[in-house]
């Protein structure tokens, strides 16, 4: 018999379908109980009680049914946050659909990751804000590669540690290579020290700590090219959402 309990709880929506005739379901990113799914009955009936609090991207304290297993129910939101600037600006919007559809790829539902939860809201926050949603979406892509179980070491040479020397990535060898071992790998990334300078630091920043974000657009083309490698090759992932982002940066 799967456990349920009627809690409070804090949550972000990730996304909602169309269910039934009048029906959705929506996916809550909990502070508490992890990702979950919840049947909002009637929630698309002119008039529906709960309709702000169901909203893409809202984040909130809710109250509700959460089952263990199955389908969880809303009964009550207590406090709303909507982001009026990632709503109206597609851009933003683009970029943090990717990184809650990145979430929701690297873990599985009902599990309780508070650490994430706490910087996807500080994501929202950051991207209505106006922080550059690209550079917060590689804040998550690179600190996300060790749970699709992609290791890299950025900091230091992977063969001797060192880091007093200059480094550059090498995806043979998984991590940096330091100038004395650049010989192991002739196809190494060549990257400037700019360049490996924002890698370092985007996965390993907590975002909170970010006071401002200004990156030259060739390094910010550098790093992306990067990491979609590393995506491509070593994780495998594709998302909608990120070909949406890169047709969209092609209209430019």
């Amino acid at each position: 018999m799967a456990v349920q309990t009627t809690a409070q709880f804090e949550g972000i929506v990730m996304f909602r379908k169309d269910y039934r005739e009048r029906d959705q379901l929506v996916k809550f990113f909990t502070r508490e109980f992890g990702k979950k799914m919840f049947y909002i009955r009637g929630a698309r009936k002119r008039g529906f009680k709960l309709a702000a609090a169901i909203l893409p991207f809202t984040r909130g304290t809710y109250v509700g049914l959460i089952r263990e297993k199955g389908l969880c129910y809303l009964n009550a939101e207590k406090k709303l946050t909507q982001f009026e600037q990632i709503n109206q600006d597609i851009e933003r919007n683009a970029y943090i659909t990717y990184i809650l559809n990145l979430i929701d790829s690297a873990f599985s539902d009902n599990q309780a990751i508070p650490v994430w939860f706490d910087m996807a809201s500080d994501a929202l926050d950051m991207i209505n804000n106006g922080f550059d949603p690209e550079i917060i979406s590689h804040v998550f892509e690179l600190q996300l590669l060790p749970t699709f179980g992609v290791q890299q070491e950025w900091q230091q040479c992977i063969v001797c540690h060192r880091t007093d020397l200059p480094l550059d990535y090498s995806e043979a060898s998984g991590g940096m290579l330091c100038q004395n071992h650049w010989h192991i790998d002739p196809r190494r990334s060549h990257l400037d020290r700019r360049t490996i300078f924002y890698l370092q630091r985007l996965s390993s920043v907590q975002l909170k700590n970010i006071r401002s974000i200004k990156v030259r657009t060739e390094t910010k083309l550098r790093l992306k090219a990067l990491i979609d490698t590393i995506y491509q090759d070593e994780v495998g992932l594709s998302l909608k959402s990120k070909h949406f982002i890169d047709t969209m940066n092609s209209w430019n």
